[in-house]
């Protein structure tokens, strides 16, 4: 069965947030943190992985994308808290490494 994810990237604790969705959670936050494609997280420094939910329903996901795009920040930093009060990057845990350095440190974004 396949997954299809809808996260947030930030660029600090409360700072610049972006939501998008994919199918491939670990590929698209690498993605991000390496500045493949020119844009919005990019350009701002968005690559902390700091929220993202799972579902196998691929309209599911895009509509849930879209919804979120349209809150209000409050909410999108409710959503935050409750998952993840700390504002840790999460995407040393998907790939197994819990103590990854944070993209947040200006010594590991990409140039």
């Amino acid at each position: 069965m396949r997954s299809y994810y809808v996260y947030i990237l930030a660029s600090g604790r409360n700072g610049t947030l972006y939501v998008g969705v994919t199918n491939d959670l670990i590929r698209r936050v690498a993605e991000h943190k390496a500045g493949i494609a020119d844009g919005f997280t990019r350009k701002h420094g968005v690559y902390s992985l700091v929220w993202y939910g799972e579902t196998p329903d691929v309209d599911a996901a895009i509509q849930r994308e879209k919804t979120m795009k349209k809150w209000p920040r409050a909410y999108k930093l409710n959503v935050i808290e409750e998952m993840n009060p700390q504002w840790r990057d999460l995407y040393g845990d998907l790939i197994g490494e819990g103590g990854a350095p944070s993209p947040l440190d200006p010594g590991t974004r990409p140039g």
